[in-house]
């Protein structure tokens, strides 16, 4: 299937590594030019490095988003380096347990790590994306519905982001402009692989946690978030906004008799 996505350009926050690096790696397969941004600059800069050898735009952004001048400045840049923005996907965020004991000093400093940079990325971003009538996609997870313990800042900001989605699919409706979520459960991702790897026994307690996702009693892939997110951004989807999907293999939703 052709998505027509040729030369439209994508901006993707925190796509040098996990599910961004695959959102990023998934839109240029399809012949778009992407603006990574990112704070990390080695991971950044060898994405470029390798597209660039084989006449591709990967166009590497340094950044640190819990400023919203840096999201500005990213947006600035993307115009300046492509002419245009057809699509954001907000990606960027970090679960950092941060609790009710830490204090609202702790709280907010979370959400400006979580949730801020979506609306600063949208907001700098609206007159392109009007232009275009592009898309957004906000990648939240499934903490949003379920809860986790001990992450209030994460919980309340991915609450937010399924907010803002169809808040904002709502807002941008008259614009063209098709706004939606993707929400992961239990991705496979090196952070995961790393955070396994300070168990006694990484191998039982991988498969202990594939045992509560149905759909194949394994993990989902960065590919399979990917590839949701590039049909979402597509016009072959092209009558779907202000929806929150879950690319879980049935792991939120599922009757936990079933899946225990």
């Amino acid at each position: 299937m052709d998505l027509q996505l040729q030369d439209k350009v994508v901006i993707v926050t925190g796509g040098s590594k996990g599910i961004g690096e695959g959102i990023v790696r998934s839109f240029l397969a399809e012949g778009a030019k992407v603006a990574n941004v990112n704070r990390s600059t080695e991971e950044g800069l060898a994405l470029q490095e390798e597209y660039a050898a084989i006449g591709q735009d990967c166009f590497f952004i340094q950044g640190d988003l819990t400023s919203v001048e840096a999201c500005q400045a990213a947006v600035d840049a993307t115009v300046q380096k492509f002419g245009r923005i057809d699509v954001v996907v907000n990606n960027a965020g970090v679960n950092d347990s941060v609790g009710l004991d830490e204090g609202p000093a702790a709280f907010l400093k979370s959400l400006e790590r979580n949730l801020i940079h979506f609306y600063a990325m949208v907001h700098y971003s609206l007159a392109e994306l009007k232009k275009s009538r592009g898309a957004i996609i906000n990648i939240g997870s499934k903490v949003s519905v379920t809860g986790q313990g001990g992450t209030s800042g994460y919980a309340a900001a991915k609450g937010g982001i399924n907010g803002l989605t169809r808040e904002w699919a709502l807002d941008l409706a008259d614009d063209g402009i098709r706004v939606n979520a993707v929400l992961p459960a239990e991705t496979w991702t090196p952070l995961y692989e790393n955070i396994l790897n300070t168990m006694p026994d990484p191998a039982a307690a991988k498969k202990e946690i594939e045992q509560l996702i149905p759909l194949g009693r394994r993990f989902t892939t960065c590919q399979e978030m990917a590839d949701m997110v590039v049909f979402l951004a597509s016009p072959r989807s092209s009558h779907t906004t202000g929806q929150i999907l879950f690319v879980d293999g049935g792991y939120t939703h599922f009757d936990r008799k079933f899946t225990s």
